[in-house]
């Protein structure tokens, strides 16, 4: 098991600041293993609403966990909605004497409660898979190629990780999504992520997946809200700002983790990933995962204009703007685009991101960066 030191800090000021605190993330990141890590040595009891006889003792969930005092673990809580409003006035009663850890599987878009019944009382941890820095850089490629599920880059072999992953996908399809209350066809929503798969990193064009789909484009939009907020696929919004220029205004999308990218294309090795025509647009959001689950930001874009420049990621941090171009070379180099993202966009620094082993300065703010360098490189901004 990997520690995941980063996550735990996160959780423990979470719940030094507010009375409930949630855990979202991808069914199967790891979110349970890490809840029993933090719990272990703690006062605490569990309830894990998979389990039928947890589920029946939280029947009358105000008469259960009112008297219980330390922690209080909910797992999989958006199987029981209603226990929101309860957990809106334990958290309110004096002096707190108990604190409730939730975990569920679906974004608070999709669970309602979250974010309406405990507004005010409740602090978010996101947990994804595992990022370079829990695994080490040396295992980068492995990481990109299998993808951040435990399961998957802990399997013995490529071709296990690629079977589990195509389970996940099976399973996320026919359970996951029912349970949520969604009644759209598994085998439809198979098709708009395939679709998403083969336009990995392209510019968002409703119209054009609603004419693949033989669909109108709110559906198609409907789709890609259900798949961003179970945590399938990333939008990536536009940045705009007046520099008289014609700037691109509709967001990327990219399947969130990589590892189910490359299963959703068919690509069981590294060597058919590293030869498919999508592999420089995998790099990309690869690291564009990396780079957010490292950097305590929510403040994340992306930029183009109609003229063709671009920046693969823009990020506000601690009052500075840094941008981030992802390249799949061995020795990437100065671009034009690059000039005038530095300059259109005022940025402090920009980072050139690589698989390679060596970091440099290109030019003055423009560092190509190794991917090995990255966690502490972004440690230090």
């Amino acid at each position: 098991m990997l520690h995941r030191a980063a996550h735990t800090l996160r959780i423990r000021q979470a719940l030094a600041r507010s009375p409930v605190v949630s855990i979202l993330g991808p069914r199967q990141s790891g979110k349970t293993t890490l809840a029993r890590a933090f719990t272990r040595g703690r006062r605490s009891a569990w309830f894990d609403l998979e389990n039928p006889v947890d589920l029946q003792r939280l029947a009358s969930p105000m008469s259960t966990l009112d008297p219980l005092r330390g922690l209080v673990v909910i797992d999989e809580v958006q199987r029981l909605p209603g226990i929101f409003e309860v957990l809106r006035v334990l958290a309110d009663r004096p002096r707190t004497p108990a604190r409730f850890l939730i975990l569920g599987s679906a974004d608070p878009r999709l669970v309602r409660g979250v974010s309406e019944s405990l507004a005010g009382r409740v602090a978010h941890v996101d947990i994804g898979g595992f990022n370079v820095s829990e695994t080490g850089t040396a295992l980068f490629r492995t990481l990109w190629h299998r993808g951040g599920f435990p399961r998957s880059f802990l399997a013995a072999s490529d071709s296990a990780g690629h079977a589990w992953r195509l389970d996940y996908i099976q399973d996320f399809l026919h359970r996951d999504l029912t349970d949520l209350g969604i009644s759209i066809p598994p085998a439809t929503l198979r098709r708009f992520w395939n679709m998403v798969a083969h336009f990995h990193g392209g510019v968002w064009n409703a119209a054009e997946f609603a004419r693949s789909l033989g669909s109108s484009e709110n559906t198609a939009r409907h789709y890609l809200d259900l798949l961003s907020g179970a945590w399938a696929v990333r939008r990536l919004v536009p940045w705009f700002e007046n520099i008289g220029k014609r700037q691109i205004r509709h967001p990327k999308v990219y399947v969130q983790d990589p590892g189910l990218l490359h299963a959703l294309l068919g690509l069981e090795s590294r060597e058919a990933l590293l030869g498919h025509p999508k592999s420089g647009a995998s790099w990309e959001g690869f690291v564009i995962e990396q780079i957010l689950a490292l950097l305590p930001t929510r403040e994340a874009y992306f930029w183009g204009t109609h003229q063709g420049a671009e920046l693969d990621l823009l990020v506000m941090h601690r009052g500075k703007r840094f941008g981030f171009e992802m390249k799949l070379t061995d020795a990437p180099s100065m671009t034009k685009s690059m000039h005038i993202a530095r300059q259109d966009l005022r940025l402090d620094r920009l980072f050139v991101v690589y698989p390679g082993a060596t970091s440099w300065n290109l030019e003055a703010k423009i560092e190509a960066l190794s991917i090995r360098d990255l966690p502490d490189r972004l440690r230090a901004l």
